[in-house]
Parts: structure tokens; C-alpha cells; sequence
């Protein structure tokens, strides 16, 4: 599957809330072999938008790349090339920056991009315009849905589970609205998820509002959604929060949800 297939458009604009658990059953994990993977972990600090863009492209082609080498190469050497076509989910924050996707239309930004000077990304994800600052924590999966389901639909519900399970753990009732992707507190979306699909690989992902300067936000219509308004952790919470420690606790979230035991990795060509 390819990102132009319009299944992966329509799957972000119109996602019924569906009986999909919130984690892989234990009937999927002994089918798909899910609790035996293992996936790489990057943590990052702030990242500048363009730096992390490439940074997923170039993890994906890889993938792909392997994958393409496990299923050519003689036996011999089928394993090791495998083994290379490893998960991973990345987790940063990014300078303040506006992207759209790939079909977005512009009359959802409220500056004119010609002539204002934001920085500003139209990317290959799904999706209306997104805002991303410091003190939101954004994730990057970097998974290969034929070990999950190929099914996007569960894809997207699996991100909002994530989020919404970190979200539980800090006390706050998090939820999904019918017909909308992402997570709400109270009517507010605190959570926003737009992806790409390509060959059942996955890049781009989401952004959780840990305590970010919602400012920016004025500046579009969030995700084209006009009738309702961004939110953050922090307006729920009576104590500070963190994005170092909201991250901990998405990871532990991330695995179960998924089925996947991460581990720390880094590169040299990923340094900043």
C-alpha cells in the first residue's frame, strides 16, 4: 500500500470507534509472534522539524530495504538480513512549526504562508494542519503492520490507546470521539495523530500536549476542526508535569498496547 491510497486519507477523516481492543489479545500475539519482537528507542530532546522528518524517511527506507533483501538473499543469510527490518518509535519535541498533510487545504491556516514568517512543512501524513512546540511530547512509530494487523483503521485505535492509557495514568478520564481521530479531556483534543502507510510501514505518528504554550494554535484551525479547542495536561493537572516524565510512562504504554519490548538505541548519524 502505497501513501497516495486514499484508504489512508479516509481512515484519518473517518474513524468509527470500533470493537478493536485497546491491546493486541492474546490470540493475536501467539499469531503474529508480537510478544517475542523486540524494536529500537530513540529518545531526543528538542529536534528541529525537517532533522526528524529525515530522519524517519531514512529509518523506513531502511526497512524496507531489508525486507526486500530477507525475501531475495539465499537462506543462509535470510535470517540476518531480518533482523535488520527491526520496529522502532521515536520521541522528541520539536521547535514551534506548522505542517500540513499531504492533502490539507490551506484555508485552515489563519497566516498566509507566502508572506508570514512561520516556519511551515506540507509532509506525506494524513490529516488537516498541526501545530508542534516544546513541551509536547511527539511520537514516531516505525512499525511493520504485517507483525500487527494490516488494517488502519486498528492502527489508529491502537495510537489513541497509547495515549489514552498515559493519559489514565496521571488520573485523567481521556477519550475518542465518534468520527474523529485523536483524544480528548472534557471536548478538548490534548492528543493529535496523522500518519503514512507505505509497503505496511508506518512514519509519522502523534503529538500529545504535555504542557506546551498553546498559543501557536491560534494561528490555524487544529486538524481543520473548527467547533472545538486544543487542551493540555497541564490545564488538567494541580502538579507539574514533564515531558521527561510523561515519556517514561508513554513507553511502558507503547510496549503493551503493541506487544513490543523496546530498547534504547542511538546513531551517530542521529546526533544534533
Amino acid at each position: 500500500m502505497d501513501d497516495s491510497d486514499p484508504q489512508i486519507e479516509n481512515a484519518q477523516r473517518s474513524t468509527p470507534i470500533s470493537p478493536f481492543p485497546t491491546q493486541l489479545s492474546k490470540t493475536d500475539l501467539k499469531q503474529t509472534g508480537a510478544t517475542q519482537r523486540t524494536g529500537d528507542l530513540y529518545l531526543f530532546d528538542q529536534v528541529p522539524y525537517a532533522i526528524a522528518w529525515r530522519w524517519q524517511q531514512q529509518l523506513v527506507t531502511e526497512y524496507k530495504a531489508a525486507l526486500y533483501r530477507s525475501s531475495t538473499l539465499p537462506e543462509r543469510t535470510h535470517k540476518t538480513e531480518a533482523e535488520k527490518a527491526k520496529d522502532a518509535l521515536l520521541l522528541l519535541q520539536h521547535n514551534p512549526v506548522y505542517t500540513l498533510g499531504q492533502g490539507s487545504d490551506t484555508q485552515f491556516l489563519k497566516f498566509d504562508p507566502d508572506r508570514d514568517n512561520h516556519d511551515l512543512f506540507r509532509v506525506e501524513r494524513g490529516g488537516e494542519v498541526t501545530y508542534h512546540c516544546p513541551g509536547q511530547l511527539v511520537g514516531y512509530p516505525i512499525l511493520n503492520l504485517r507483525h500487527y494487523r494490516q488494517d488502519l483503521h486498528w492502527y489508529l485505535r491502537q495510537l489513541e490507546a497509547v495515549l489514552i492509557r498515559t493519559l489514565e495514568r496521571y488520573g485523567l478520564k481521556a477519550e475518542r470521539i465518534e468520527g474523529l481521530t485523536g483524544v480528548w479531556i472534557e471536548n478538548r483534543k490534548v492528543a493529535a495523530i496523522g500518519i503514512k502507510v507505505s509497503r505496511w510501514i508506518t512514519m509519522h505518528g502523534f503529538a500529545l500536549n504535555v504542557c506546551p504554550d498553546l498559543s501557536g494554535f491560534e494561528q490555524i484551525v487544529p486538524c481543520g476542526i473548527a467547533d472545538k479547542s486544543v487542551g493540555s495536561m497541564a490545564e488538567f493537572l494541580p502538579e507539574v508535569v514533564t515531558v521527561a516524565a510523561v515519556r517514561e510512562v508513554l513507553i511502558g504504554e507503547f510496549e503493551q498496547v503493541f506487544g513490543l519490548s523496546l530498547r534504547r538505541a542511538t546513531r551517530p548519524e542521529f546526533a544534533l
